[in-house]
């Protein structure tokens, strides 16, 4: 494989890891009430950097799937669409976050010994 083939495999298994973090990011962080721009500073300023061209369409799904619900309302003089989970979204969250817990603990359990040849554990402090 090339550096350029292993570069493109590596952002391709980064983009699929991150897509399912995405959402239980966005369906966490809108426990409260906010309109796009707002949700979408809030995710950076905890380190979940997201583009307008990923999140709107990522809203528009979960509110299809029935974890958001939306409103139009005028704000500052001009419209905004103001998102939040549903209850529906909130059970789903609660799930997934479970399924994260579960997940993380196992991973953890996994990379604490020897891994592959390196004589280190992989996570730091394990």
């Amino acid at each position: 494989m090339t550096v350029t083939q292993h570069n493109a495999f590596l952002e391709n298994l980064r983009l699929e890891l991150r897509r399912g973090c995405l959402v239980v990011a966005v369906l966490a962080e809108l426990k409260t009430e906010q309109y796009g721009y707002t949700l979408r500073k809030s995710l950076a300023d905890h380190g979940v950097a997201i583009d307008e061209g990923t999140l709107y369409p990522l809203l528009r799904r979960l509110e299809t799937q029935g974890l958001l619900v939306s409103e139009w309302r005028e704000e500052d003089k001009r419209n905004k669409r103001f998102y939040r989970i549903s209850k529906e979204g909130k059970a789903v969250l609660k799930q997934l976050l479970g399924d994260w817990e579960n997940l993380d603990a196992s991973l953890r359990t996994i990379l604490k010994g020897e891994f592959y040849g390196f004589a280190k554990p992989l996570l730091a402090g394990s």
